[in-house]
Order: C-alpha cells, then sequence, then structure tokens
C-alpha cells in the first residue's frame, strides 16, 4: 500500500515517514531529501533555492517526477512531502500539521539557527512555496480535501502518529479482505 505522508516545515512528517517505514517494512521516498539535495549541490540555502526554484519550474517538476516515478515503482511505500499527497496515488493520504510557532522552535533546534531568524525564513518560505504551487501545478496547498487523515503533531509524538497511521493501513487493508471475500 502507498502512503503518503505531508505538511508544513517542522511539522514533523520526516521523523513520521521514516517510523512509519519502519513499522510496515516499506520504503520511504522523500521530496524534502531531493530538495536538500539540490539545494547543497548548488551551494545554497534552502530559503535560495526555494526562491530559485519559484522562477525555474524545471526544479519542482523535476523533484515531483522523480518521487512519482520512484513511488510507482513500489507497490508498498511511505512517500513524504509537501506535495506528496496531491502528486502519488495513494491509499493513504496523511496530512501532519502544527502551530506555526512549534514548527519555528523545532526548525531552529533542528538547524540550530535563532528563533527570530527562522521565523522570518520559515514566513517567507511558506509563501514561496504556496506561490510557487499555484503557479506551476494550480495547486493550493491550502486545500485539505484529498487527505484521509489529519493529525496534530503538537498533540502526539512521532511514535503516537506513527502507530495511528500504521493502524489505518491495519483497517484498509482488512477492509480490503473483507470485500474480497
Amino acid at each position: 500500500m502507498r502512503i503518503t505522508i505531508s505538511g508544513p516545515p517542522g511539522s514533523g512528517t520526516t521523523t513520521v515517514a521514516r517510523k512509519v517505514a519502519e513499522m510496515l517494512g516499506y520504503p520511504v521516498i522523500s521530496a524534502g531529501e531531493v530538495f536538500r539535495k539540490l539545494a547543497r549541490e548548488r551551494g545554497m540555502s534552502l530559503d535560495e533555492f526555494g526562491r530559485y526554484a519559484e522562477s525555474n519550474p524545471e526544479i519542482d517538476n523535476l523533484i515531483d517526477r522523480r518521487q512519482r516515478e520512484e513511488a510507482l515503482r513500489h507497490e508498498n511505500a511511505v512517500v513524504e512531502g509537501r506535495l506528496s499527497g496531491w502528486m502519488v496515488p495513494a491509499e493513504l493520504k496523511v496530512w501532519i500539521y502544527c502551530d506555526r510557532e512549534i514548527r519555528i522552535q523545532r526548525i531552529a533546534r533542528r538547524e540550530n539557527k535563532p528563533v527570530d531568524q527562522v521565523r522570518r525564513e520559515t514566513v517567507e518560505r511558506e509563501g514561496v512555496e504556496k506561490r510557487r504551487y499555484m503557479k506551476i501545478y494550480g495547486i493550493d496547498i491550502e486545500d485539505k480535501s484529498l487527505y484521509h487523515i489529519m493529525i496534530n503533531s503538537a498533540k502526539f509524538s512521532a511514535e503516537e502518529i506513527a502507530s495511528i497511521i500504521v493502524r489505518a493501513v491495519e483497517m484498509i487493508a482488512d477492509e480490503r479482505k473483507n470485500n474480497s471475500e
């Protein structure tokens, strides 16, 4: 079964995706890892690369195409990325979110940066991404209607969220089994 896990920066999608994949024995396919790798290769920060990608749509197209192609090669996979729910056909689509200030604190700790700097960068990054996704794909990232589950990562640990997702996978598998009998 393909599972997509999406959410804004700092919400915990990467951590949860890794935990779900480990629990299920599935590979993780991460758009964020591809994006970060491309930024490093070009000697740019994530913010700089985000602005670069805004005026160079081939970057998004490349990342999204590669992620989709890789996901379609696997019957079972955890696909993590902001647009994964939009780009990858999946039986379970999850949106992880939490308050922006919590996300900013998490990013500041992870990247060892001052909170005020991360706040500015996060607000800018989210605005750039929102405009970029609308311009390139016509996707309103604020539209959550395609997600089957939305989980607040300020209320649950990564382990708890992974357990919720795995339980949903089990329920879907049970439903399939019952329908095929």
